[in-house]
């Protein structure tokens, strides 16, 4: 298991570029506020592969009930036509 570095922001504002260079690397670093984890930044690499590796729900989920009957799961049909509202929701003014 590799430990993450952390750093303090306060650390991080005055070494941002050597923070950046070592994420570009692949280093986990960890930016605390407080002592308390609170981001972490990751080469911009890192994101588009999660992005792209990554199956759409849509599949994931007929695959699962290619596996499983939802009747046998307890779960009946009507459940998802209903679990979510289809009204326009409520009034917002920005």
């Amino acid at each position: 298991m590799v430990m993450a570095k952390r750093n303090s922001i306060e650390v991080a504002r005055s070494s941002l570029p050597t923070i950046v260079d070592q994420a570009e690397a692949g280093a986990e670093i960890e930016l605390t506020r407080r002592g308390k984890p609170v981001a972490v930044p990751i080469s911009h690499r890192k994101p588009e592969r999660l992005r792209n590796d990554r199956p759409q729900f849509i599949d994931v989920y007929r695959a699962f009930l290619r596996k499983h009957s939802l009747k046998v799961l307890g779960v009946d049909n009507a459940f998802l036509q209903t679990a979510r509202a289809k009204d326009a929701g409520r009034k917002v003014n920005l």
